[in-house]
């Protein structure tokens, strides 16, 4: 299990450091999160091409791992830069490792709504729709953020 390799790639990730996802997921590997669900290590590799083209400064900040056989869980915090807005969304992600100690299957969990909540238009209704659906009918707060 190449757990450690994988951690220290995700936390220092450049547009220069991703053809070395190669060493680390096997090219059959799946990756699935709230907006991709990709094969191989070639989409894998095209969807952090693609995080690096449309966010600024995006960073990955490991908060937790643990690791049983060949499953290992990773919590994280993502932050970036969207439109000029600082953004940090906190997500765990379920890896299960080959024999080869690459990544075969890597899932993502994190909700979506904390991204999606910050684009305007959608933002103001998605807000709205937590409020009514809360059952005190408050915004939802997390400690970190302002409702």
């Amino acid at each position: 299990m190449k757990l450690q390799e994988l951690i220290n790639w995700y936390t220092s990730l450049t547009p220069e450091t991703i053809p070395l996802i190669e060493g680390i997921y096997h090219e059959q590997a799946s990756f699935r999160d709230p907006f991709n669900d990709a094969r191989g290590v070639d989409q894998i590799a095209a969807i952090f091409e693609h995080m690096f083209a449309v966010t600024q400064q995006p960073v990955f900040r490991i908060t937790a791992w643990q690791a049983q056989g060949d499953v290992a869980w990773v919590s994280w915090i993502f932050d970036f830069r969207l439109g000029g807005k600082s953004i940090s969304i906190e997500g765990a992600t379920r890896l299960q490792f080959g024999s080869d100690g690459r990544v075969l299957v890597h899932r993502d969990y994190w909700d979506a709504l904390d991204l999606l909540v910050e684009f305007p238009l959608i933002g103001s209704l998605l807000r709205l729709i937590r409020k009514r659906l809360n059952v005190a009918g408050k915004p939802v707060v997390h400690e970190d953020k302002k409702p």
